[in-house]
């Protein structure tokens, strides 16, 4: 496997550690591995009886094309050609995704080329490019930008290769095959009932002061979380359970551009300056990741301040020690090794000629709910869970470095 451009950017909050071994990375490893392998077994049965076939009927020379080109023409899938396009490492998901992509193209023995595009769009459209020219069947994109990349998934498309949008949906354009991602509304959903508990467990009765934090306005995900979370949270705002000191509770006035934590604290430095004097604090703060949640947290600690109830999103390692620690309330588990899994799953799947697919791994076909615009892109959702200092131990008990994490702290 290839690896391109995985340097971090300067404020990336963890190291790129998560090279290790398959056994490091993946506790579940059976789990996995069997059903990748029997999506690959049957697939290359399947192949065999079209090679035989096309033998049989004397055209030979196509045949040999098909065991050449793996399993877009219907042979094995050993060295199929995929591109694995991702953004910055700008959180901790993306840094282990780089890793479990590794170990699994190397364990399938695929043909797998992965880059970061750490220097932006531009860079992304680019990696992309020369990824549909060196002649993969099969694109995997985690955009910077989900309206950036039209024209790079439509020469995929033209190409006849498949492309499937990883965690973050490709937005304006009908060149695209799947989604898998975790159901990112419910995120939302599951992050606003977090705080509301949050605030009636630590804070007493209301009402309550809260801030908004939003991810960055490029990402398509960001307005599922904010949505998502709003959805709960609007009505309390409505009745008056909860007032957002700031008065700044639409995205666009919430949103960290890049996902930069540095953005994120400058922007609550503000707030609490201009909203908050004295003592005065939130008692919550809406976060739609750990990396922004440990960023507002430092602004309120600066300012010298009663820390608030914030979630957060990731299950990173430094967010899971703050959490038992009671700093930061909550997060989001989002296990990266299943979201890889069923991405390379759903490849296989395509390259061997499947389509309209129904069900992956388990995972029933949402045909309704990610309208990118052009059209209604069939999706695999995988379920996320919340964990909070009560549960932590539980959430990860199959995670060993999560694991770890939470009971590093006594």
């Amino acid at each position: 496997m290839s690896v391109g451009n995985s340097q971090s950017l300067d404020h990336q909050p963890v190291n790129d550690d998560c090279q290790g071994s398959w056994h490091q990375h993946n506790p579940r490893k059976g789990q996995f591995t069997m059903r990748i392998l029997k999506t690959i077994t049957t697939i290359g049965v399947a192949g065999a009886m079209a090679l035989t076939l096309a033998a049989c009927g004397g055209n030979a020379g196509n045949a040999g094309n098909a065991g050449s080109d793996g399993a877009s023409s219907g042979g094995s899938i050993e060295n199929l050609k995929i591109g694995i396009s991702l953004p910055q490492k700008t959180s901790e998901n993306w840094v282990e995704a780089d890793g479990f992509f590794n170990d699994t193209c190397t364990e399938q023995k695929l043909d797998c080329t992965l880059q970061f595009a750490n220097g932006g769009v531009a860079e992304q459209q680019n990696q992309i490019d020369a990824m549909i020219t060196s002649g993969v069947k099969v694109l995997i994109i985690g955009a910077i930008d989900g309206t950036s990349l039209g024209t790079q998934v439509e020469k995929a498309k033209d190409a006849g290769i498949s492309v499937i949008a990883y965690d973050r949906l490709l937005l304006d354009t009908e060149a695209i095959d799947n989604y898998v991602a975790y159901d990112n509304f419910q995120v939302g959903v599951k992050q606003g009932e977090a705080l509301l508990e949050g605030l009636a467990k630590i804070k007493g009765d209301g009402p309550y002061k809260i801030e908004l934090v939003a991810g960055s306005n490029d990402d398509s995900n960001s307005s599922r979380f904010f949505n998502g979370a709003m959805s709960i949270l609007q009505p309390k705002i409505d009745d008056g359970t909860l007032v957002v000191g700031s008065g700044q509770t639409q995205q666009s006035q919430a949103a960290t551009q890049g996902w930069d934590p540095k953005n994120a604290q400058s922007r609550m430095d503000a707030i609490l300056a201009q909203n908050y004097p004295g003592s005065e604090v939130p008692d919550g703060i809406l976060s739609p990741n750990d990396t922004l949640a440990r960023a507002v947290l430092t602004s309120v600690e600066q300012a010298g301040k009663e820390q608030p109830v914030v979630t957060g999103q990731d299950s990173e390692v430094e967010s899971l020690k703050w959490i038992m620690q009671g700093k930061q309330y909550s997060t989001i588990s989002k296990p990266t090794l299943p979201l890889v899994q069923n991405s390379i799953a759903l490849a296989v799947k395509l390259a061997s000629g499947e389509k309209d697919i129904k069900e992956l791994n388990g995972i029933q076909v949402d045909e309704e709910q990610y309208n990118n615009n052009k059209k209604n892109v069939p999706s695999f959702l995988l379920e996320p869970i919340v964990a909070t200092k009560d549960n932590a131990k539980d959430v990860y008990k199959d995670e060993p470095k999560k694991l770890e994490a939470v009971n590093s702290v006594g």
